[in-house]
């Protein structure tokens, strides 16, 4: 093997690729980078759940494959002088790496013992902004669940439905959701979870730009196809809880407020709350205003923050990280709260059509 490449792209690819490869793994190989030189240079990093493939614009002069040592190679490549790096493989896997006046001397891993990445259909792929993408992840995945007694919760529910794609998260405690609406029908259902960590390095990976991402969808891995970058994990089995059901619609009292001007209240209020010393931010809403309270060992806070519409002084608690989370996950400078009594979860939703979410935090019992 041997090709030339720029540096910059080598270590782009490098730190890319070098994500999903395994920390320790019992098939040695795992613990490298598989490096393909073809028509182009391709490098692979998997860890048996998620893989992710990166090409990379080479002048290939000869064919091959191995596996790289993962960290080694890596900073090999990026402390190397920024002009064109020059690799060769001969057939003791003997590796050379050359950039301006540095060279080194490296060994590389037979690549037959690599395990291949799950084959998935590539046909029929559902495509949407990668900018619209990266939204809906960044702003549900905080909800996922971290309870292993139901694995299917640890992941975020995709569903594709006509012109829309949905993602939903949950725990026992909160739900997100975040709709994308395409200009055209997808002519298509699917409904399948993504497990949180794969979610995250497709995320890492995504760019704020309108170019497109595809995802398709095989027997039991998902494949995500970003620009030269390609991610593949295993989708997870069982049954995601009907969110639709979940979420309540009826509620009777509808506030709006400045998405800013209530987080700043509840982050004040929520200065003396701290892990070890917890408790609930009281809340109540009256004609207008939103009152914030929480009392503990520490001491007392108080706030208030402006609202339109009238509460009906109803009283509720809630656990203060939960709803800061949701309020800054929200992507409008105004939301509606949702509310129907001090037993009730808060739904915040949109005030106008353009943004399509809705995050839900379940109330705590207040003494």
């Amino acid at each position: 093997m041997k090709f030339t490449c720029e540096k910059a792209l080598l270590v782009s690819a490098l730190s890319v690729a070098g994500r999903t490869v395994a920390q320790k793994s019992t098939i040695s190989c795992l613990e490298g980078i598989l490096l393909r030189a073809g028509v182009d240079v391709q490098l692979t990093g998997y860890n048996l759940e998620t893989g992710i493939t990166v090409k990379v614009a080479a002048n290939v002069t000869e064919a091959g494959l191995c596996v790289m040592p993962a960290r080694l190679f890596f900073d090999i490549v990026r402390k190397l002088p920024d002009e064109e790096v020059t690799i060769s493989v001969d057939e003791k896997l003997i590796v050379s790496i050359k950039g301006g006046a540095s060279s080194f001397q490296i060994t590389a891993l037979d690549a037959e013992d690599y395990p291949d990445l799950p084959d998935v259909n590539t046909a029929n792929g559902i495509s949407m902004p990668r900018s619209a993408l990266r939204e809906m992840i960044g702003g549900t995945i905080f909800s996922v669940s971290e309870n292993q007694s139901r694995p299917i919760h640890t992941g975020c529910l995709m569903e594709v439905q006509d012109t829309t794609v949905t993602m939903v998260a949950v725990d026992n405690f909160r739900l997100a959701r975040r709709t994308y609406h395409a200009e055209e029908s997808y002519e298509r259902e699917m409904k399948f979870v993504v497990p949180a960590t794969g979610l995250r390095e497709v995320e890492k990976i995504l760019t704020d730009t309108d170019d497109e991402v595809t995802f398709l969808l095989g027997d039991k891995h998902i494949m995500f196809e970003i620009g030269d970058a390609t991610l593949v994990c295993r989708v997870l089995e069982g049954e995601f809880i009907d969110w639709r059901r979940v979420v309540p619609s009826n509620n009777s009292t509808i506030l709006t407020a400045n998405v800013s001007e209530l987080m700043n209240s509840i982050e004040r209020v929520g200065l003396i709350v701290s892990e070890k010393i917890k408790s609930p931010v009281r809340c109540l809403f009256g004609d207008n205003i939103a009152d914030f309270k929480t009392v503990n060992t520490i001491g007392s806070a108080h706030d208030t923050c402006a609202v339109a519409g009238n509460g009906g002084e109803l009283e509720i608690g809630f656990n203060c990280k939960y709803l800061l989370d949701a309020l800054r996950a929200v992507p409008t400078e105004e939301v509606t709260l949702e509310l129907k009594n001090g037993l009730s979860p808060i739904v915040f939703t949109p005030v106008d059509t353009k943004k399509d979410f809705a995050y839900m935090v379940l109330p705590v019992r207040l003494h």
